[in-house]
């Protein structure tokens, strides 16, 4: 089997999350264990870092992963949705899985699969873990898919669990308030295993104090014990120096000064400072400030991470955001206000299970901002009509220009047509978007 039928049988057997949405959502870890015991009980035998969150999560493993790749230790990564290739949702030490990995691991257990049945993400997990444990990783770095609580991911019993904030996102599966969706969020929390909330919320922090409560894992300060629950965002003694310590970093947005703190706090918790033993018996790994620095400044060189507030091209000025959801976006829109170039093209597209109208409020508007709505490659986008009616349902919309561009191609080719050397053309509001412009970009 080559590594494009792999993708091929993968894709038509069982359409990932990203294509079809709520069709390949299956909740509970049942298959997923039955998956797991076929290949060898793969997630019994990693030390992992499990990072769940609305938002962030993907920016937050890749900080820490990075910190402990610089740190000298062998890194499995494994995130989701990828930008371009399949093969950066596993990685190792920032290079992806190779092709005929896939190719391998799919042909040889494609029998159970057609008799399982397992969703594409439980499959992808499955493969993760297995080629983690077969290439002998120290740590592995993994980013929960959906939710927490009935996540493929949530088979492990991690090191450390991460929780990065919560907002709203995919609420027909985790609820529609923030307390419901923390419940579910908080379902990577295990008993005995310490555990970072990246930002604390009035309405979300008992529902963490209460998991920890049942976890065991409440304590008084990061030196007297090493297991409980930390909420990074007020960690007094690193609050007060809010990242003195760390350098400038590849990553660029001004939403990631929260992920930043959360991987500080979560890689102390980690950090044995000098050589020597395992504090109290629990498992640490020797890193340096030094590692921390060079991890942050350089995470996208360490780990492949892209598509972060990331720079494309220099003139024009071409940026493209990852973020797509009200709960990302608002930062992204504040940054987009900030930009000093005279004019702004903005290229966006969005799926149809994102709270759409409440992104297009949040979004700068003006004589200076010129929208070309597009629509993503996925089945559940929104068409650039749709974007492009919403917009005019605005109340505020008028004195911005807006076109709809159907194809993302000819949408970066009119922006390019019409965009001077000293403007910028910004692509968001989807990650498949995103992928799709870097393809045009880099090619």
């Amino acid at each position: 089997m080559t590594y494009s039928e792999a993708v091929d049988y993968l894709y038509s057997s069982r359409p990932p999350f990203h294509l079809v949405g709520a069709a390949a959502y299956k909740p509970g870890l049942e298959n997923t264990l039955r998956l797991m015991a076929h290949v060898g009980n793969p997630h019994e035998k990693l030390r992992a870092v499990h990072v769940a969150g609305t938002n962030g999560k993907g920016s937050t493993s890749h900080l820490i992963a990075a910190v402990l790749q610089a740190a000298g230790l062998k890194v499995g990564l494994f995130t989701s949705p990828h930008l371009i290739s399949l093969t950066e949702r596993i990685r190792i030490n920032g290079v992806p899985i190779p092709e005929a990995e896939v190719a391998a691991f799919v042909e040889q257990n494609r029998a159970f699969l057609d008799e399982t049945q397992p969703s594409f993400f439980e499959t992808m997990t499955a493969m993760a873990f297995a080629y983690f444990v077969r290439e002998e990783v120290d740590v592995a770095v993994v980013e929960v898919g959906l939710g927490g609580r009935l996540d493929s991911t949530n088979v492990l019993t991690p090191i450390l669990s991460v929780i990065t904030n919560i907002g709203f996102d995919h609420t027909e599966f985790l609820g529609n308030t923030l307390p419901k969706i923390a419940r579910e969020k908080a379902g990577i929390m295990k008993p005995g295993v310490p555990c970072v909330i990246g930002e604390s919320h009035p309405q979300t922090m008992n529902v963490f104090l209460e998991r920890a409560q049942e976890c065991g894992i409440l304590g008084d300060g990061l030196e007297t014990t090493d297991c409980r629950i930390w909420f990074a965002d007020q960690c007094g003694y690193l609050r007060s120096r809010r990242l003195r310590e760390a350098p400038e970093s590849e990553l660029k947005g001004n939403y990631q000064e929260h992920n930043l703190q959360t991987a500080y706090v979560a890689l102390q918790v980690l950090r044995r400072p000098t050589p020597g033993p395992s504090l109290r018996g629990r498992e640490l790994f020797l890193i340096s400030k030094e590692d921390i620095r060079e991890g942050f400044a350089h995470v996208c060189s360490l780990t492949g991470l892209r598509g972060r507030w990331e720079t494309l091209s220099e003139k024009p000025l071409i940026i493209c955001d990852t973020g797509h959801n009200s709960h990302g976006l608002q930062y992204v829109a504040k940054q987009l206000k900030e930009l000093p170039n005279p004019r702004v093209w903005i290229i966006f597209g969005m799926v149809n299970d994102k709270d759409t109208d409440v992104v297009l409020r949040l979004m700068p508007k003006g004589n200076k901002y010129h929208y070309i709505f597009t629509t993503p490659n996925t089945q559940r986008a929104r068409t650039a009509e749709e974007m492009l009616v919403l917009w005019h349902s605005l109340p505020t919309w008028e004195g911005t220009e807006s076109v709809a561009i159907d194809s993302p191609h000819e949408a970066l080719s009119y922006a390019l047509q019409q965009a001077d050397a000293e403007d910028a053309i910004f692509i968001g509001g989807s990650n498949y978007l995103v992928g799709e412009a870097m393809k045009i970009v880099d090619s």
